[in-house]
């Protein structure tokens, strides 16, 4: 499971605050962090995030599950204070986030799990699902306990229909119109989830780490999408060169306690 090989997002983009996939499942955050320009941040040298999933032939975890777990784990290392201020992380994070955002899902089991679950970084576990997220590494420089691992072949599904989203906290709506492998809408979420956490207080922040960052995935009913990607809310888009033609995938919306995010909130249908 993988966002890679994805190319810069087209130029001309209007929506707010876009959040654009780079290449090999990069996000450009474009403004939402810092103030580095395009061309600077390809000129960086280049990190990736690596997330990876428990995901066992016997027990493979529920979707829905598996992607809010992989939204909360970016979240979980973005606020965790190795990866702030002086920090062991902090470097690495601040060097990740000075280039293209990318983010690269993998998936184990059995003694891969074990030997990936020894190395530095965080276990985020959701109601199935278990992602390990890890402090972001150079493109060339995988462990190599994190790089044989499998990037692609296995799909998930939803034994039950997934409830209805808990607008108590954030929810992740995705694309309806799209159809992505499990690896791909993990990382698509992931950049969701880390849109909204750029565009928030330390105050809301604070509140939403203490409350475990609740959140929901849900895929949009066509209407409720096109009156969400113009909302002025936070918008991912991807660049079209894998699974999907160029376009918005996932819109952050705050939720009604927790992560308020600007844009015109809609009865939800």
């Amino acid at each position: 499971m993988s966002s890679d090989d994805t190319a810069p997002s087209p130029s001309g983009d209007t929506a707010p605050s876009p959040f654009h996939e780079g290449p090999a499942g990069s996000a450009d955050p474009a403004g939402s962090a810092g103030s580095a320009r395009p061309a600077d941040r390809d000129a960086a040298p280049q990190y990736v995030l690596p997330l990876v999933l428990h995901l066992e032939k016997t027990a493979p975890p529920a979707r829905t599950d598996a992607l809010r777990t992989a939204a909360r784990a970016v979240l979980t290392i973005l606020a965790d204070e190795r990866s702030t201020g002086e920090g062991e992380w902090a470097r690495a994070m601040r060097d990740w986030e000075d280039a293209r955002i990318r983010k690269v899902v993998r998936r184990a089991r059995g003694a891969e799990w074990r030997k990936a679950a020894a190395l530095p970084g965080i276990t985020v576990t959701g109601g199935s699902a278990e992602v390990r997220v890890y402090p972001p590494i150079p493109l060339d420089g995988w462990p190599k306990e994190l790089a044989k691992l499998q990037v692609s072949g296995t799909d998930l599904d939803d034994p039950e229909p997934p409830a209805a989203p808990d607008r108590e906290g954030p929810v992740l709506w995705l694309n309806p119109e799209l159809e992505m492998s499990a690896g791909k809408t993990m990382a698509q979420v992931g950049h969701g989830a880390q849109l909204a956490w750029w565009e928030l207080s330390d105050t809301d922040r604070k509140a939403w780490r203490e409350a475990g960052f609740p959140l929901s995935v849900a895929t949009a009913t066509p209407d409720r999408w096109r009156e969400l990607i113009t909302s002025g809310l936070p918008v991912v888009r991807d660049a079209g060169f894998t699974e999907i033609a160029p376009g918005p995938t996932v819109v952050a919306e705050g939720g009604e306690r927790f992560c308020p995010l600007p844009g015109v909130r809609t009865a939800l249908r």
